[in-house]
């Protein structure tokens, strides 16, 4: 984790781009550009370790496969906040595509991705969601890319097709599907895991654990005594996606997330 964040309990920030051609409330590339980088800059002013691009704003999301178009505008974003922005960072292509995210990530030089369902069935508002892990590590390992694979472990939004325990959803992900690390959300954006959860994921898991909603400053101690960092996304924007990411805010949770040494 020092290695890739440069701390051992990291605060990676969620950059929310706005829609993307094709999708409802699309306004131009220039105001997606402008309003990456002005969320980035205040991340990074902020203290965050890492971003995470999300193309949120494309609702409603497609469940597999996206357009090519968006791979490229993720990309050509990217690029334009790296020249503002040095941080490492991350990429995840919602709903779930794990193949453009390690397109994305590997042309742009991205260090990870995050997979909503790597492996496994969930069933989500965009349907049923699978997991291609086998898909997902042969197409690394044919780009040669050193991109880290975050998944998460009954993501949010969703719901299983059969019920399994914590650790036999991480032995799935981790042992047989051979991710670098696991993220725990609670059920719905903003709402944490539970503690004890996160206690019982890092007893079980031998790789890295990222706490993927809910922490605030109050409850960081809590959430974080037993991971390894934290996803943080509609926080940073007083709690609506459509606000723009608070400085103040950023800087207060990273106080909190730095204060537990």
């Amino acid at each position: 984790m020092e290695k890739l964040f440069g701390k051992s309990r990291a605060v990676v920030g969620v950059v929310h781009l706005l829609p993307l051609p094709g999708s409802p409330g699309y306004r131009g590339m220039e105001a997606v550009r402008e309003r990456a980088l002005r969320d980035a800059l205040a991340l990074y002013s902020g203290g965050v370790d890492a971003l995470l691009f999300e193309n949120y704003g494309d609702l409603p999301f497609v469940p597999r496969r996206v357009e090519s178009h968006v791979v490229a505008c993720m990309s050509s974003v990217i690029e334009h906040v790296k020249r503002e922005v040095s941080l490492p960072f991350g990429v995840n292509v919602l709903r779930n595509d794990a193949i453009s995210a390690l397109a994305v990530a590997s042309a742009t030089g991205g260090s990870f991705i995050r997979v909503n369902v790597h492996a496994g069935v969930r069933v989500a508002g965009e349907g049923i969601l699978t997991g291609r892990a086998h898909e997902t590590l042969r197409y690394r390992e044919r780009l040669k890319s050193g991109v880290m694979i975050f998944a998460d472990i009954a993501v949010k939004h969703s719901a299983p097709l059969v019920e399994l325990t914590l650790e036999e959803e991480i032995e799935a992900n981790v042992s047989r599907g051979c991710a670098d690390g696991i993220i725990l959300t609670g059920r719905r954006t903003g709402e944490p895991p539970e503690p004890e959860r996160v206690a019982e994921a890092r007893r079980a898991c031998t790789r890295w654990v990222l706490v993927g909603s809910g922490v605030t400053p109050e409850n960081a101690p809590a959430l974080l005594e037993h991971a390894h960092g934290c996803i943080v996304g509609t926080w940073f924007r007083e709690g609506r996606l459509q606000e723009e990411v608070s400085r103040r805010r950023v800087a207060e949770l990273v106080e909190a997330v730095r204060s537990l040494g």
